[in-house]
């Protein structure tokens, strides 16, 4: 049974390749991100430490420029870094020097501020960095040394200090990130377009399958075959190996199927036989009754026959529709209501159906019969090949059929009048589809009209 079609959003839903794309999608993007965050991590602490380093040469700078006033003994600072941040009011560069006095020496950039420094004990020429909080809320930077002044500075300790607005480093990480963004995204986007051409690739091999079992739907090939991808073989030959079951259960079917039509054969003939005695004994009744009941039988026994060599028929046969047809024709010219019909064909001259001829007249022969018991004087045929198939419709004036009986017209058994028993049309409808055909029944006004799709050759 096939499977129903799909809205598109739930089809895309359904859809593997689809799932694939967009979990490599994420993958990529969260591991780009990931990326990126370290990144920029990386590059965070690179920059603070050559912030460090920059720090720590200031520092050199301040313990070079140490002095003492000639007029007073006191420590001075006459060569502070030159850096102009250290003169601008809160400019974001600050140094402090703790003279051993208590005296505290200060940048122009402190304003009369001054930097809280932790109460920490430093070894003589220990460095130590801290963040911190100060001047209104602004994040530190800070670097500290304590230093041992010489005899001719006057001995003791100093403890200086070089600070830099951490809003600084913050503002090279963002910058680092803009700048890296867009290369980024260039990444992620060639990423995706990879991941979409490989999963395309690594799943071409399903759509072949896809292929070869439309195939053997219809007809064209009968197993999937083995050259396949390893991943994807073993699912091949479990496939095949259910056909080959499948097949075997078939014939063995259709042979017991046929074994009895065949069985039945005889004691038909057996009757057939009989009612011809009592024909001849004047029992011409009788004889009638059992000619009808075996002739309805040995119809029943020819179209089962029929059915069990169209299920196992060869589905690649060709065959020419206007032969097919001139023949059925000329057949049926020679019973009684044939010879009293018209029949007028538009049919092209070459026009092939993949099918079997024998299928084909089985099917197209049943069809005429019943156009031509039920026609008046004429019957129409006209064949057109349209989108790979083949549109073929037949006609007749007769009567036609009440609408609320075209629909169980097909059915097996069932008929249109008390002529015939009313198999044509159902044989007929099973041969067709059979063949990959479709057949459609519908009034003329007046007569019958029967229009066939067949697959085109």
């Amino acid at each position: 049974m096939s499977q129903p079609d799909l809205p598109p959003a739930a089809s895309r839903r359904q859809s593997l390749r689809l799932r694939l794309i967009l979990a490599g999608a994420v993958a990529v993007c969260m591991a780009l991100a990931l990326a990126g965050w370290m990144l920029v991590a990386l590059f965070g602490a690179h920059a603070e430490r050559l912030a460090v380093a920059e720090l720590s040469v200031q520092l050199d700078h301040l313990i070079a420029g140490l002095e003492t006033d000639p007029a007073s003994g006191a420590l001075i600072q006459t060569a502070p870094p030159g850096d102009p941040r250290f003169d601008l009011p809160f400019g974001g560069r600050y140094w402090q020097i703790a003279a051993p006095d208590g005296t505290l020496l200060r940048s122009r950039s402190l304003w009369d501020a001054s930097l809280p420094l932790p109460a920490d004990t430093l070894a003589d020429g220990a460095e130590h960095v801290h963040k911190m909080d100060a001047l209104s809320g602004t994040q530190l930077l800070v670097s500290e040394r304590m230093v041992t002044l010489p005899q001719a500075l006057g001995g003791g300790r100093v403890r200086l200090a070089v600070a830099m607005d951490a809003a600084d480093l913050l503002a090279a990480r963002a910058a680092f990130l803009r700048d890296i963004a867009p290369y980024l995204a260039g990444l992620a986007a060639i990423l995706i377009a990879a991941g979409w051409a490989q999963v395309t690739i690594g799943l071409r091999p399903l759509s072949d399958i896809g292929r070869r079992v439309a195939a053997i739907r219809s007809g064209e090939a009968a197993r999937l075959g083995t050259d396949l991808p390893a991943e994807i073989r073993p699912l091949a030959e479990e496939i095949d190996a259910l056909l080959g079951q499948r097949e075997a259960e078939l014939t063995r079917a259709r042979n017991r199927a046929g074994d009895l039509a065949h069985g039945l054969k005889t004691p038909l003939q057996a009757l057939l036989g009989e009612a011809g005695r009592l024909r001849e004994g004047g029992q011409t009744t009788a004889a009638e009754a059992i000619d009808e009941i075996a002739g309805a039988m040995r119809r029943h026994v020819e179209h089962e026959l029929i059915r069990a060599r169209i299920a196992s028929g060869d589905r690649h046969g060709r065959a020419d529709l206007s032969e097919v047809v001139t023949r059925i024709i000329s057949v049926i010219r020679r019973t009684p209501d044939g010879a009293e019909r018209a029949f007028k064909t538009d049919l092209p001259a070459v026009l092939r159906v993949a099918a079997d001829p024998a299928d084909l007249t089985e099917a197209l022969g049943a069809l005429l019969e019943n156009a031509t018991r039920h026609a008046l004087h004429e019957i129409h045929l006209s064949a057109r090949a349209e989108a790979g198939r083949i549109r073929l419709t037949i006609r007749d004036d007769g009567p036609g059929i009440a609408p609320d009986r075209i629909a169980t017209l097909r059915s097996r058994g069932a008929r249109a009048d008390t002529r015939g028993h009313g198999l044509g049309l159902g044989i007929a409808d099973e041969i067709i589809a059979a063949l990959g055909g479709a057949m459609d029944l519908g009034n003329a006004n007046p007569g019958l009209r029967i229009d066939l799709s067949l697959p085109a050759a």
